[in-house]
C-alpha cells in the first residue's frame, strides 16, 4: 500500500512548478488557440516529464534521440522543413524582390544577441547558440545548437519554439512602440507587378541552394530541405504529394517535435538560473529582430517616394506564416481598408530564407 504513495512523498516543488508550465502552455494552445498543434505538445509532454519516476521518460528520450540528436542528423527538424517549404509561396517575394531586405534585417538580434551573451559569460559556442533563438525559427535553432554541442539545447529548442508560438503577444507592443500612427496607416499599393513564369518558380529553389550552398555551406542541409519542399510545391506533378508534405507531414512531426522538446522541460534542469536566462536573451534578440525590420523600413522611407508601412518590416523573423497574419491583423485594427496581407507574407517568407542562411553562416563561423 506504501508504495502507491510513494511518488507523493518524493514529489517536489520544482516538479509542480513545471505542470504548472506545462499547463499555462496548454491553455494558450486551446483557450488562445496560439499554435495549438506545438504548445499542447509541449505542455502536456512537459507535465509527463516531470511526474516522478514517469515511465514515459523512457519513450520521450527515445524519440529525442531518434528525431534530433547529432547522431541521426537532425532527422525531424530537417523532414518538417519540408513541410514548411512545401507550403510556402515564393510569389510575392519574387513580385518583389526588394523585401528581402527585411527579412535580412530581422536576422540583426541574432548576432547581437550572440555578442551579449559572449560578454555574459557563455561559452562561443553555446553563445552562437542562444543567438540563433532571434531568428524565430524552431528547427533551425535546433540544427544549430545541436550541431555546436550547446550544454543549453533544451533552454534553447524551448525558447525558440515558445517565441514562434507568441508571436501575436510580443511583436505587437515592440510595433507600436516603434511606429506612430500616421505611419501605422500608410497604404500601400496591392496591384501586383508582373507574376512570375513558372520556370521562374521552379528555378527559384534549385538556384537558393545552389548559392546559400557556395556561400554558406553548413546551410545547405536547411535550406535544401526547405527548398526541396517548396520543388514539390511548384513543379506541378507532385500536387498529392505536396498535400501530404504541408499537412500530413508537417503536423505530425510538428506534434513529435513537442512532446520530444518536453524531454528538454525536466525540472532539475530547466529551473535554473542560467535557463532563464538563455530564455531572457532569447526573448531579446526576438524583440530587437522585430525592432530592425521596423527601423529598416522607417530608414528606407527617407528616400523613397512610395511609402512603405514600416509595421511589414516586422514580418521579417522567420516564424511563418504566424508574423504576416500579425501585421496584416494590426494593419486592418487602424484602418479596415488597409490590406497588408501580400507584403508581409513576402517580407516573412525572405526572414525564412534569411534564418536559414545565419544559421549556416553562425555554423561556418563556430563549428570548427
Amino acid at each position: 500500500m506504501a508504495d502507491l504513495f510513494a511518488n507523493f512523498v518524493t514529489l517536489e516543488w520544482k516538479e509542480v512548478a513545471m505542470w504548472i508550465i506545462g499547463a499555462v502552455l496548454i491553455y494558450l494552445a486551446i483557450k488562445k488557440e496560439m499554435e495549438p498543434s506545438l504548445l499542447l505538445p509541449m505542455g502536456f509532454g512537459a507535465i509527463l516529464i516531470n511526474l516522478p519516476n514517469s515511465g514515459a521518460q523512457h519513450v520521450i528520450d527515445v524519440i529525442f534521440k531518434f528525431g534530433i540528436s547529432n547522431e541521426f542528423g537532425e532527422l525531424m527538424p530537417l523532414i518538417l522543413f519540408i513541410g514548411i517549404g512545401a507550403m510556402i509561396d515564393f510569389t510575392p517575394l519574387l513580385t518583389n524582390p526588394k523585401l528581402m531586405l527585411f527579412g535580412a534585417a530581422a536576422q540583426f538580434g541574432i548576432f547581437f544577441t550572440l555578442c551579449l551573451a559572449s560578454l555574459l559569460g557563455f561559452d562561443i559556442k553555446d553563445a552562437a547558440s542562444i543567438g540563433i533563438i532571434g531568428a524565430a525559427d524552431g528547427p533551425t535553432a535546433i540544427a544549430v545548437s545541436m550541431e555546436l554541442g550547446s550544454k543549453y539545447i533544451g533552454a534553447i529548442m524551448v525558447a525558440a519554439y515558445s517565441y514562434m508560438a507568441l508571436v501575436p503577444l510580443i511583436q505587437p507592443p515592440i510595433i507600436k512602440l516603434c511606429t506612430t500612427k500616421k505611419e501605422r496607416l500608410i497604404r500601400m499599393d496591392n496591384t501586383q507587378g508582373k507574376q512570375p513564369s513558372k520556370l521562374t518558380k521552379i528555378l527559384f529553389p534549385i538556384v537558393v541552394t545552389v548559392i546559400v550552398g557556395l556561400v554558406a555551406p553548413d546551410a545547405v542541409a536547411l535550406i535544401g530541405f526547405l527548398m526541396f519542399g517548396n520543388l514539390i510545391r511548384e513543379c506541378g506533378v507532385l500536387n498529392s504529394l505536396s498535400e501530404t508534405a504541408q499537412k500530413v507531414l508537417a503536423n505530425l512531426i510538428t506534434i513529435f517535435l513537442g512532446l520530444t522538446i518536453a524531454s528538454q522541460m525536466r525540472a532539475e534542469d530547466f529551473l535554473k538560473v542560467d535557463t532563464l536566462l538563455i530564455i531572457g536573451l532569447g526573448l531579446f534578440a526576438f524583440i530587437f529582430d522585430t525592432f530592425a525590420g521596423v527601423m529598416l523600413a522607417k530608414f528606407m522611407n527617407l528616400f523613397s517616394k512610395k511609402k512603405i508601412n514600416p509595421m511589414i518590416g516586422a514580418a521579417g523573423i522567420s516564424a511563418f506564416p504566424m508574423a504576416a497574419r500579425v501585421v496584416h491583423k494590426m494593419g486592418l485594427e487602424e484602418d479596415n481598408q488597409n490590406f497588408l496581407l501580400m507584403h508581409s507574407i513576402g517580407v516573412n517568407v525572405s526572414g525564412q530564407i534569411a534564418s536559414v542562411i545565419a544559421g549556416g553562416l553562425i555554423l561556418t563561423f563556430f563549428s570548427k
